[in-house]
């Protein structure tokens, strides 16, 4: 019963996790790291921004998987069926749902941005407390530690550095509209900081609840 409340908690969240992409990736005043590269590599493809951002994230799982090989558990599978769905419905939300609506002002553009991140933040907090699985970049960082001399932290802060980096240089080789801007620098500063502000006080509440339990790796 504590894994079908904990699923179900975890697909509506997911949900709203998509949605608070979209709505940064509408606002256009810039994404964080990885969803600039996302958005960069989809300008220059032509691919859906979250068929980009599912294939990365498929490739982040094979990479646990080459660098744990018997160590990687059954239950980090589950960030297959979770970063399909939320790639399917960033772009149901991007290029359907939110595709008629402009936003004409830079204020309200940046005031859609700050609510998408708290939006954002606050979902993904939710699915980290629920701990019933993580996010493909989070993990392969996390594996990628244990055989590497570098912590978890320097190792998730230069792969934004390098998801940041790629996006710059497609933009600039190619002419591009940015994807790096203002909102990016803000994700950055605001985002981990809501986290921690979510998380110590959504933890007692989803316990209480009887809906998180340990993963199963």
């Amino acid at each position: 019963m504590k894994s079908v409340k904990g699923i179900s908690v975890l697909a509506l969240f997911s949900v709203l996790v998509a949605l608070g992409i979209s709505l940064m990736l509408k606002a256009a005043v810039g994404v964080g790291a990885f969803d600039a590269m996302t958005q960069s590599v989809s300008r220059l493809s032509g691919i859906r921004i979250g068929t980009v951002a599912m294939l990365f994230n498929l490739i982040f799982v094979a990479g646990q998987l080459v660098i744990l090989r018997e160590k990687f558990g059954l239950g980090q599978l589950l960030q297959i069926p979770l970063v399909i769905l939320i790639g399917m419905l960033v772009n149901f939300f991007y290029y359907n749902l939110l595709a008629p609506y402009a936003f004409q002002s830079y204020l309200l553009s940046l005031f859609i941005f700050l609510v998408a991140t708290i939006v954002a933040s606050f979902s993904v907090s939710v699915v980290t407390v629920l701990n019933l699985v993580t996010f493909p970049i989070e993990s392969f960082c996390m594996a990628l530690s244990k055989k590497i001399t570098l912590k978890f932290s320097a190792i998730r802060q230069l792969f934004d550095v390098l998801c940041i980096s790629i996006s710059l240089i497609l933009t600039f080789l190619f002419g591009m509209d940015p994807s790096v801007r203002e909102g990016t620098v803000i994700g950055m500063l605001l985002f981990g900081p809501l986290m921690g502000f979510f998380i110590s006080r959504i933890h007692p509440l989803v316990e209480k609840a009887g809906v998180t339990e340990e993963a199963g790796y």
